[in-house]
């Protein structure tokens, strides 16, 4: 369908203002934006009240000018949304997008400096309430909090990332960053529901911070956030990198009835457990890597499989380490994403425990990456630790928004599932369109390009999930 006439005018004055009464009063409007596909989003944020409990429960003390706090906060979530890495580029991407800026409720855009001032005006309390507010958006909205445990059990991943940052930045410290040789940063911890690639609870760290000593912290409030009482915890399963894997969190998490699977941290534990396995076998998925059951396990407060595994050093010895599980046969499998056959050998298992574990590295590892390329994650650096922090968590509502509107396009086309943050960022949110709002600032029909290769796809998942009469969404030529 080509675009008529009327939708080839020239974008209009946005506003005029009443001098008498002081008022400003909105103009029919038309405008292209380069994200038009986003719109749908910010329409689906205003219908679901998502930034009315932002503004009712985070108070900024900072006085208004121009725009309020919240607003200047909105504005840093659409150019996250609209991918913009640096806070620099919501000049570039957001404030020359009036028509992106309406369908989120924006009549206007802060320029940069004031939203960054805004961001380092955040105390640890507003980063608190913040923090309550992203809890009950993802109770509303989670997939992850709406788990039927009763059908299966809820995959946690916990890990930490590194986030580099300048020697001036609080809480900037030396410590473990992959890649970086004494660099200095801070640390970010996560809990992942990876069955849904929902970002259930995020805390940030100073640099020295390493997984054994935050663990159960992130497991405390992710209990918090998806209401983990004793039952729940016991269809629950905790996958957790091996830095995490200390005797006191592996019991810990036992003794609250999770069921757990990681490596052992302690290096001299593992030499222990290996050093009398004699009877190694090797695995055709790994080349060049060896398993054995354990003989002596080690005594946890649950009893735990415990399985050894090496593989050789560039030029002589071999590495070792040892998983540790309380996983069934069948979870193992499940785990596995494998059908556990009636006759289970030997072999079958230990690749499935193998492959159960290293899926890892699709889970959190994979949504770090994620957050880092697509959402620029690492990209926003303050000086300030709580302005930092409210970033993180504004980034965290835009990676789950996004996966939920994932999942729906992915009901249409299952391929979808697979698209991580940067191609819904840069290809989903990308699609280029026109907008057009009524007197009041309602849009009220959404043009989108039809020559991109997922228009028809968007298209498709609008007139069947979120259509509504007083909204039309159409393919024309742009």
């Amino acid at each position: 369908m080509e675009i008529g006439s009327s939708y080839k005018e020239s974008i209009k004055v946005l506003a005029k203002t009443d001098t008498q009464k002081g008022t400003t009063a909105m103009e029919q409007y038309t405008g292209f934006s380069a994200h038009a596909s986003l719109a749908t989003l910010g329409i689906w944020m205003n219908e679901k009240a998502i930034w009315q409990k932002i503004e009712e429960q985070v108070r900024i003390k900072q006085k208004t000018i121009k725009h309020t706090p919240h607003e200047k906060l909105k504005d840093v979530l659409i150019n996250i949304l609209a991918g913009g890495h640096g806070i620099s580029e919501i000049n570039t991407r957001v404030r020359t997008d009036k028509a992106l800026q309406l369908a989120f409720g924006r009549r206007a855009c802060a320029e940069q400096s004031v939203t960054s001032e805004t961001l380092n005006a955040c105390t640890e309390k507003n980063v608190q309430q913040m923090a309550d507010v992203t809890r009950m958006i993802y109770q509303d909205f989670g997939q992850g909090y709406g788990h039927d445990y009763e059908k299966g059990y809820l995959l946690l991943d916990v890990d930490l990332t590194g986030l580099l940052a300048g020697h001036q930045a609080e809480g900037s410290t030396k410590g473990y960053f992959s890649g970086a040789k004494n660099g200095r940063g801070r640390q970010l911890g996560r809990v992942l529901a990876s069955q849904y690639d929902e970002v259930v609870y995020e805390q940030l760290y100073d640099g020295k911070v390493q997984l054994e000593k935050c663990l159960t912290g992130l497991i405390k409030m992710t209990e918090n956030v998806l209401d983990l009482d004793e039952n729940r915890r016991k269809r629950t399963i905790l996958r957790v990198d091996g830095g995490g894997g200390t005797d006191g969190n592996i019991d810990w998490a036992l003794l609250r009835d999770y069921f757990w699977m990681s490596k052992v941290k302690n290096w001299q534990r593992t030499n222990k457990l290996v050093t009398p396995i004699t009877n190694w076998q090797s695995i055709p998925e790994l080349p060049g890597h060896e398993v054995a059951w354990v003989p002596a396990p080690h005594a946890y407060q649950r009893p735990m499989r415990q399985l050894a595994m090496r593989w050789p050093k560039p030029k002589s010895g071999w590495h070792y380490c040892v998983l540790v599980f309380n996983l069934t046969d069948e979870m193992i499998f499940e785990l596995a994403g494998q059908t556990i056959s009636k006759t289970v050998n030997e072999a079958e298992l230990l690749s499935a425990i193998l492959k159960a574990y290293n899926l890892r590295s699709g889970g959190v590892e994979t949504s770090f990456k994620n957050s880092k390329q697509g959402l620029g994650l690492n990209k926003r650096n303050k000086k300030s630790f709580h302005a930092q922090h409210m970033l993180i968590l504004l980034a965290q509502l835009a990676y789950n928004m996004t996966t939920w509107i994932r999942s729906e396009l992915a009901k249409h086309k299952p391929e979808m599932k697979h698209f991580g943050m940067l191609r819904m960022i840069r290809d989903v949110f990308s699609i280029s369109g026109k907008l057009q709002f009524d007197e009041k600032g309602k849009l009220v029909l959404i043009v989108i390009n039809q020559a991109h290769a997922l228009a028809t796809l968007f298209d498709e998942t609008w007139q069947s999930t979120f259509a509504r009469d007083d909204l039309s969404l159409i393919l024309g030529k742009i």
